[in-house]
């Protein structure tokens, strides 16, 4: 299934090979209404919002089926679709609607870790859970891969949604470290050979830099800079 199949609005962009270049700024904005820095998310309910479509949308651009992307069984996605973009048109057929995830081990251990600590109610924080837990897996920063703008919007949804595990995170280590860190604790394993962070010789991977641009950002700009004319929409995103 791809992502033309699950977001038929998407249809004109599935072989439109300039357009793969800001698909996911596309898919966002088809999704809420707007490009990615121009939403508005002051609001937790707009936060929210901003963080299903920054995934799914970073989910879209990698190609596949896009509920394997998410870590979302199909008739879950379907229900969190209808939740929070309702006009949006999906085709709920039999095939997305029994499209099931297989989860490999790593993933169900940071879905697990994420559920017993958060901290609100219903099923978002479950589809969140179960979204950051695959997501994790892919090579980026965890906020990159998450399709979010920086890590500090990666910050607030864990702060918010997972609250426990996210105060443990006192000295600011990179999250997707922390996360497997805290797994490795958890089991009794012991993650790093040096008892002081400051003495180790992988302190920047864990506590490097984590900022930059972000990956639909960078997508966008590459479809400007490649642009043949003044036509293109150049705003920036």
């Amino acid at each position: 299934m791809s992502e033309a199949q699950f977001f038929p609005f998407m249809a004109d962009y599935a072989t439109d090979p300039t357009s793969r270049a800001h698909r996911g700024a596309t898919i966002y904005r088809l999704l809420t209404g707007v490009y990615p820095l121009e939403a508005d998310i002051s609001s937790d309910r707009n936060f929210d919002r901003h963080v299903l479509a920054s995934i799914l949308a970073a989910a879209a651009i990698d190609g596949g089926p896009i509920p394997k992307n998410v870590g979302l069984p199909g008739r879950e996605l379907a229900a969190l679709l209808e939740d929070y973009f309702p006009a949006v048109a999906i085709k709920a057929d039999n095939g997305l609607l029994h499209f099931m995830c297989e989860q490999d081990d790593e993933v169900a251990m940071i879905g697990d870790l994420l559920l017993e600590r958060r901290s609100t109610e219903g099923k978002l924080s479950g589809w969140l859970a179960a979204m950051v837990a695959r997501r994790a897996i892919e090579p980026n920063h965890l906020w990159e891969d998450l399709g979010l703008g920086d890590r500090g919007e990666l910050s607030r949804l864990l702060s918010r949604h997972f609250a426990s595990l996210a105060a443990r995170n006192i000295n600011n280590m990179r999250w997707k470290r922390f996360i497997y860190r805290t797994l490795c604790e958890n089991d009794g394993l012991l993650m790093c050979t040096t008892p002081v962070c400051t003495q180790c010789n992988d302190f920047n991977v864990c506590f490097g830099d984590e900022s930059g641009e972000s990956r639909m950002a960078e997508r966008r700009r590459e479809v400007v800079r490649q642009a043949p004319g003044p036509d293109i929409d150049n705003r920036d995103v």
